[in-house]
């Protein structure tokens, strides 16, 4: 992303959806990952904004108003544009730019987008061809197609939070917007499908990805257990990952991830450990077996790890190639040698804001990959750019 002098990128998107137009209606979280994954694939995404702006922009630290930290970290590779969309005047000239885009995506409930007039029959009359995309609490064919739904709530109604509650005894959320985050993945790639069935078959068509089955989905991947082969079995959740046991080791002087999966890492670690009288035990060698007992060999392994450093550890379990690394607090990442080595975090001046820091992209084309073209906008720095791009005049401007 950045050279010596810390700039953006220069020159026109690479990435392998470089040329697609994209309206972005989105705000808080869900909607912009998924723009902004969009954006760095390529995409020229406008983010569409009310006068008051994206209520991100006033979450965490800034440089400026209406530049706060939740916002800068999930709108880069975006321009914004200020319309009133309770207007006439400002919803014709966001019709203008429906009828030459891609890609039409918002994060509002069924209702609120009817009353607007951009639901999709309304949008679709204006370009047939235009994949029309939203990410609601629920689906828009149920009875809750307009309750509102945050991350908090999902992670509840999904089991999540109650997971955690077999675990350590209450309810918990995870300590990251998971819902949100995994959502707005989710909603780029059904994006991208999307568009590669109307590359097929010239189709539009409309998309919803519903937070609350999507994640119920997600979660139940390991955690249907054996309901999978009855459906009023009420033995779910995986054991191996609600037992307390399973967290990091403590060590002597820190913590340590470390996993073993199959019979062979298993026999190693129990080797490198001390315990190779284990690795030939029937009642561990085999997984069928081992996964009965998981918590005594989770004991084990957690007592052995008590009496050397995480150091001395990893170099252990290193050449025994086990999975293994440490415990690293956030504060700890921007510092840590492998993401300094690969370049993970990018510097680079903001014309507003000054020095700030990125991401780095993880995804890799070798033939057309993605760059960091722009930094995050100020709230309407665009709007005369695009709204003149779509044909509007000076004095309609």
């Amino acid at each position: 992303m950045t050279d010596a002098a810390g700039e953006l990128d220069a020159g026109a998107a690479t990435g392998p959806l470089a040329g697609v137009r994209v309206v972005d209606l989105t705000v808080n979280v869900l909607g912009p990952v998924a723009t902004q994954i969009l954006g760095d694939m390529g995409a020229d995404v406008v983010k569409v904004e009310s006068p008051e702006g994206d209520g991100n922009r006033r979450i965490g630290s800034d440089g400026h108003p209406g530049m706060g930290a939740l916002y800068m970290t999930m709108n880069r590779n975006k321009r914004s544009i200020v319309l009133d969309l309770k207007r006439a005047a400002a919803r014709e000239a966001l019709m203008r730019m429906v009828a030459s885009a891609d890609v039409f995506v918002h994060g509002m409930r069924a209702r609120a987008a009817e009353r607007l007039g951009i639901a999709y029959p309304a949008v679709a009359a204006r370009n047939p061809g235009i994949v029309y995309a939203s990410a609601p609490g629920y689906r828009p064919d149920g009875p809750h197609r307009d309750r509102p739904a945050y991350d908090d709530v999902i992670q509840a109604e999904s089991g999540i939070a109650g997971l955690a509650a077999r675990v350590g005894g209450e309810p918990r959320y995870i300590p990251t917007v998971v819902c949100d985050k995994l959502c707005g993945y989710v909603l780029a790639s059904a994006i991208v499908m999307a568009l590669y069935h109307r590359a097929r078959t010239g189709e539009g068509q409309e998309v919803h990805v519903p937070m609350l089955e999507t994640m119920l989905g997600f979660n139940l991947l390991d955690h249907l257990w054996r309901g999978v082969f009855d459906e009023s079995a009420t033995d779910l959740g995986y054991p191996r990952l609600l037992t307390p046991l399973r967290r990091p080791y403590a060590t002597r002087d820190g913590h340590l991830a470390v996993m073993a999966s199959n019979d062979a890492q298993w026999a190693r670690l129990l080797t490198a450990i001390g315990r190779a009288d284990l690795a030939a035990d029937e009642r561990f060698a085999r997984l069928e077996h081992r996964s009965s007992r998981i918590e005594e060999l989770y004991a084990t392994v957690a007592e052995a790890m008590r009496h050397d450093t995480t150091a001395g550890w990893q170099a252990r379990l290193e050449a025994a190639d086990i999975p293994h690394g440490p415990v690293r607090r956030v504060e700890e990442l921007p510092n840590d040698p492998y993401l300094v080595a690969t370049e993970f975090f990018r510097h680079y001046q903001h014309p507003a804001e000054g020095p700030a820091v990125t991401t780095a992209i993880p995804l890799r084309f070798s033939r057309t990959p993605g760059n960091i073209r722009r930094p995050p906008p100020v709230l309407g720095e665009h709007t005369r750019e695009v709204l003149l791009e779509h044909g509007l005049g000076e004095d309609d401007v």
